[in-house]
């Protein structure tokens, strides 16, 4: 009787138990509100910047360098003296040239006065026609002889204003090849380098199929709608336009190549930096700016989670665009006023429950955008 009874409880407490069904929290989540956005179309890609002009100072005479006049890496003005060689032996053949000179002068002015005389000996019947045709000569290339030296002297000139080497422009100078002592060859020692950073160029590329986005607008003159983007991904504050675009596709990379200038008057910018570059085609379209975080992958591509009146969640399939600063340009699959979950993704799934609270901070509205 009494084991009755114990199974007659134990059966009633389990039917207690499973007539309580659990009550499962709706997971709260934040949500920003589809606003549809007006944006030029865009493309970025990896560029490579250098200088204007960038050009290597060689000596254009040998010797010993005696001595370096500017400081690695900083800006000179052109004309500036950079280097000193040794300038002795080119004095010592300047002044040979120059002493030749006088020599051949004097030798112009005794052959003249003796061409005078046998001209008038001449007139006069006293010498041969041989003999003054021979004066005559003989001047003649005395006064041969005179060019000859006086072009050795402008050469011997030449040679020593080389020994002091100035700067050819204005620019920022690289590293020094040779310190003061060593002996540097004409024409094929490279001293230093020297680099035109104002303006800056950047140099990039666009496949034909991105080329074909813009139409006929690169072909422009003077196009403007260029960002540089640096490394930290902040842009640069001054705009660039472009200023060359390449007439063919490079057949190896189907790539078109293109260049675009900056002012760069702080010289913030160096050659050789990598920064990405963002070129506008002025073509507007109608997308939507969601966060990067919301917009997640699976197995049929890009989606976002969306909240419905009842606050239940559903996943919408996407096709994203461009980046612009830390969003994605959604350019289909939304629709104006749709809530889009953009925390707490870890948690959710299609037709959960959710408690939904708007993002405070409002969206940005920015013009331009960020290709991948």
């Amino acid at each position: 009787m009494i084991a009755l009874l114990c199974l007659s409880l134990v059966a009633c407490g389990k039917a207690n138990h499973s007539s309580v069904s659990p009550v499962i929290d709706p997971i709260p989540v934040t949500f920003i509100t589809a606003q549809p956005v007006e944006l030029p179309t865009t493309l970025e890609t990896v560029a490579q910047t250098e200088g204007a002009k960038e050009i290597e100072i060689r000596p254009q005479v040998g010797g010993i360098l005696l001595k370096r006049f500017f400081a690695e890496g900083k800006s000179v003005k052109a004309g500036e003296s950079l280097y000193l060689i040794d300038p002795e032996p080119y004095q010592n053949a300047l002044n040979e040239a120059n002493a030749n000179m006088l020599e051949q002068q004097a030798r112009v002015k005794l052959a003249r006065e003796d061409s005078q005389r046998q001209k008038q000996l001449i007139e006069k019947g006293f010498i041969s026609r041989r003999a003054f045709d021979q004066a005559k000569t003989d001047l003649t290339l005395a006064e041969a002889a005179l060019q000859s030296a006086k072009a050795r002297v402008r050469q011997a000139q030449l040679d020593y204003s080389y020994t002091n080497v100035k700067a050819p422009m204005s620019g920022v100078t690289g590293r020094s090849q040779f310190s003061e002592g060593n002996l540097v060859s004409p024409n094929t020692s490279v001293l230093t380098t020297l680099s035109q950073l104002s303006p800056i160029w950047v140099r990039f590329s666009f496949s034909e199929n991105e080329i074909l986005q813009f139409g006929d607008y690169l072909n422009e003159k003077n196009v403007h709608g260029v960002t540089m983007i640096l490394s930290d991904g902040s842009e640069y504050p001054l705009p660039g336009r472009i200023n060359f675009a390449a007439s063919k596709i490079d057949t190896v990379l189907a790539m078109q190549e293109i260049r675009a200038t900056f002012e760069n008057p702080t010289f913030s910018i160096l050659s050789g930096q990598f920064v990405r570059v963002r070129v506008a085609a002025g073509k507007v379209r109608t997308v939507y700016r969601v966060p990067q975080v919301a917009v997640l992958t699976g197995d049929l591509g890009r989606y976002v989670y969306v909240i419905n009146d009842d606050n239940t969640l559903v996943s919408r399939a996407v096709t994203v665009g461009n980046w612009l600063g830390k969003d994605w340009i959604i350019e289909k699959g939304l629709n104006p006023g749709d809530r889009i979950v953009i925390d707490n993704l870890i948690r959710l799934a299609p037709n959960k429950r959710v408690e939904p609270r708007a993002q405070v901070s409002s969206q940005l509205t920015e013009t331009t955008a960020i290709s991948k």
